[in-house]
């Protein structure tokens, strides 16, 4: 049975695929299903924009139709149109009662604008904006995934500490409860002592199968920001260390932020946007000029009995008045550039206090790490101490088992600080704009 197991376990390490905190984030940017629709958004995007340079160039239609009737206007103009009206269709009988004609009408029609106040330049660079608005929106989807790849990842490391530390406790507690029955054999110790320290044993297994059931969401967790089946298996191979704290101060980082966040880009972006719009309204006060050509054949019959002609103009249009509607519109033009200036400057305080919220937070984990590190090494030397002195009768099982616990909880807080550290120095990088998968903070 033990054999078979071991297999097991052999298969299911080399079917682990090995995966750097770096990878996990190129990973999740690249398999994430949002990514793809980002991608196809900013590709829709730039489509508009062959929309929009349509308006410089010409329009053209061709039209097919087909009309039968007896009307004395329309066989008037019909036969005219046909080239087929006769002396004959003078006669005042034939001009109040004729005889029912067909019309097979072809029309091939051209709009070209020669003037329209530069409409349509302006929804070229509108286009243009949005296709802007549109890649800043995936470069921010692309942080987003990665802060949270980095987050889970180390999440997972961290629960993965966690629940050696919680094993290491385990083992502690069963070599205590091995030392306490030794003691209470030579008589230094009752069984009130060996009781405690079993009970203090089954506490340590709890935490030890609580963690275990912590990792296995964990790991679904990275696996879902990765885009992934819940139950792909990784092996994790970026260790949870100290890191060295980044040398900028936190004004460079907010300098950065203020052009490099893809929040604030945005909203520039928005303000231009919002001041060609203004610039389209004013442009209603403008006239448009257009030339137009039309090519008509009318038959009598489907292919014979037809007649052709040709129209060519050049038609100016003028709104001159329609209600001051074209007045609200440049108004409320006006109201929505102040508006996206105002969330520009709320975009830019925003992504200043998230730099200045990861920087303290960075600082504020480094120093923990200092501090925890030198309790453990406390807690651990006391511990040494205490079992020393139980062994000789000198400490009691509370003692002891205080000191397990102290062990334990500062070991503990020693990984979250370090882990705290970690996803602070990620959640700077990503507030200042600049978190890709080669940042130094993946390393």
């Amino acid at each position: 049975m033990m054999v078979i197991l071991l297999i097991r376990l052999i298969l299911l390490t080399a079917q682990a695929e090995d995966l750097t905190l770096a990878g996990a984030v190129r990973l999740a940017q690249s398999q994430h299903p949002s990514v793809k629709a980002a991608e196809a958004r900013v590709n829709a995007a730039a489509l508009q924009r062959e929309q929009a340079h349509s308006g410089y160039l010409p329009r053209l239609n061709y039209m097919e139709s087909y009309q039968r009737s007896n009307n004395p206007v329309f066989v008037f103009s019909s036969l005219l149109a046909q080239r087929r009206f006769t002396e004959g269709n003078f006669a005042i009988n034939s001009l109040n009662n004729p005889a029912s004609v067909n019309n097979f009408q072809s029309v091939l029609s051209a709009e070209q604008t020669l003037f329209d106040a530069g409409v349509t330049k302006r929804n070229i660079e509108s286009a243009d904006l949005r296709k802007q608005l549109s890649s800043e929106e995936k470069r921010q989807l692309e942080m987003n995934l990665a802060a949270g790849a980095a987050r889970a990842y180390l999440g997972v490391l961290l629960t993965e500490e966690g629940l050696h530390v919680a094993r290491e406790a385990v083992k502690s507690a069963e070599a205590d409860l091995a030392r306490a029955r030794t003691v209470r054999e030579a008589g230094l110790s009752t069984d009130a002592d060996v009781l405690s320290i079993e009970v203090h044993l089954a506490a340590m297994k709890e935490q030890e199968v609580r963690r275990k059931a912590d990792l296995e969401v964990a790991r679904a967790a990275l696996n879902e920001v990765l885009g992934l089946p819940l139950d792909t298996d990784h092996k994790l191979t970026t260790t949870l260390r100290q890191m060295e704290t980044p040398a900028a101060d936190r004004q460079a980082y907010e300098a950065k932020a203020a052009t490099d966040r893809s929040e604030a880009r945005q909203a520039l972006l928005g303000v231009q946007v919002a001041e060609k719009q203004s610039a389209q309204a004013r442009a209603a006060y403008f006239p448009r000029v257009s030339l137009r050509g039309v090519l008509e054949a009318d038959r009598g019959r489907f292919v014979t009995q037809a007649g052709g002609n040709w129209f060519a103009g050049v038609t100016l249009q003028w709104n001159l008045f329609n209600g001051f509607a074209d007045r609200g519109r440049i108004r409320e033009s006006q109201q929505m550039i102040a508006a996206t200036r105002s969330q520009a400057d709320q975009v830019r305080n925003g992504t200043k206090l998230e730099v200045r919220r990861a920087h303290t937070d960075l600082s504020s984990a480094t120093e923990r790490i200092a501090l925890s590190a030198a309790a453990v090494a406390q807690a651990e030397e006391s511990l040494r101490i205490t079992r020393n002195r139980y062994e000789g009768g000198l400490s009691t099982v509370t003692d002891l088992l205080r000191n397990q616990v102290s062990v334990l909880e500062s070991r503990l807080r020693r990984l979250m600080a370090v882990h705290d550290q970690r996803v602070a120095a990620v959640m700077l990088e990503y507030a200042a704009g600049g978190l890709t998968a080669d940042s130094e903070v993946l390393r």
